[in-house]
């Protein structure tokens, strides 16, 4: 793992071949004066030229994420025959087994080949009475969870974890509105009831293959945010402005945020939805991960926002939601084209080329 420099300065690069920018949310979190107008400032120098940034001085606890990787390492170990009992749905709840979708949605590479990665999906846990659930609508659904006496406390701690980082992400919007020249309470109607989903995720050991074997392909994530909680064994690469592929550093204790492509739809373009991929090349090591995807209420229409467009920059983007951008997105997904055959067409399209 690279070194680390330190500065009084809360935006803290990472050596001098990392451009990856590490911000400390303690001031802010503690509302010390003029953190938020600082951490602003820094929010939007890090997803204007990077896409990436380290966040430290969370108060997330280490023994929580600790468990969570462990519950993750727990549900994996299972056999496949109760993982595949557990089979993702049309809502993208559920087990996803090795190969099982291309990355068809990526607009950074046409990927031919499987993921060498298995996967857990939950999203907020909805009672089965809830009036969402009993309607039907695409991702406010039931989790799909496995049995209590196979996985005790499974459930537990992973709700547990989905809270905690929704409460950690609803923090940050006003860092987010503010470095968007945007009021500090801007974002909270579009955020009452963040959609959110937890990704469980397992790379098996592999040989490295062929150069487009990937355990995931490039490609840029769908959300407003996600918060990557920082694993054992490294295994992600980011691909700069530059064109250049870096290997991102573990960073003890930070999560690595990245904005999605809804942010980058959403600021048009003026924050960066950054390509990354992943390659487990931990020689016959297992490496898992727990990427949070945090994105607004399911039906709220976002529309270009007013500090990102103007006469000599037009909005390049129709209105548009959660609902109808994820019912898109994830027909990469086999479990979810099977079962979904009303989706939209590609929603990324710009109205207006940039």
């Amino acid at each position: 793992m690279r070194s680390f420099t330190t500065s009084s300065s809360t935006a803290t690069s990472i050596s001098t071949d990392c451009p990856i920018p590490v911000l400390d949310i303690a001031a802010f979190l503690n509302d010390a004066p003029g953190a938020l107008l600082s951490l602003g400032a820094e929010l939007r120098a890090a997803l204007e030229h990077v896409g990436f940034y380290y966040l430290s001085g969370h108060d997330v606890p280490q023994s929580l994420i600790d468990q969570v990787f462990a519950a993750c390492a727990r549900f994996h170990a299972q056999p496949l025959t109760s993982k595949m009992a557990l089979r993702a749905n049309a809502h993208n709840v559920g087990y996803m087994p090795v190969n099982g979708y291309v990355s068809r949605s990526s607009r950074v590479e046409t990927a031919t080949r499987p993921n060498l990665v298995e996967a857990f999906f939950v999203k907020r846990d909805l009672p089965p009475d809830h009036p969402d659930v009993l309607a039907n609508i695409p991702y406010r659904c039931t989790n799909q969870w496995p049995d209590l006496q196979a996985l005790p406390g499974f459930r537990d701690t992973v709700v547990a974890y989905c809270n905690t980082m929704e409460r950690l992400c609803k923090r940050l919007l006003p860092v987010y509105a503010v470095a968007l020249d945007l009021d500090p309470g801007y974002f909270d109607t579009a955020f009452t009831e963040p959609q959110y989903a937890l990704r469980l995720s397992h790379y098996p050991p592999a040989e490295e293959g062929e150069d487009d074997q990937y355990g995931v392909a490039p490609h840029t994530d769908s959300s407003f945010l996600t918060m990557l909680a920082p694993s054992e064994l490294p295994g992600l690469s980011i691909r700069m402005p530059s064109g250049d592929w870096i290997d991102a550093p573990i960073v003890p204790g930070a999560f690595l945020v990245n904005s999605g492509d809804m942010l980058r739809r959403w600021t048009n373009h003026r924050f960066l939805s950054t390509p990354h991929r992943v390659i487990n090349r931990n020689a016959n090591r297992h490496r898992y991960a727990i990427p949070f995807f945090f994105d607004a209420t399911y039906n709220y229409p976002m529309t270009c926002l007013p500090t990102c467009h103007g006469p000599d920059n037009p909005p390049r983007y129709a209105p548009t939601t959660y609902l109808d951008y994820m019912r898109w997105f994830t027909r990469q997904y086999d479990h979810v084209r099977d079962q979904d055959h009303h989706a939209p067409g590609d929603p990324g399209v710009p109205d207006t080329q940039a």
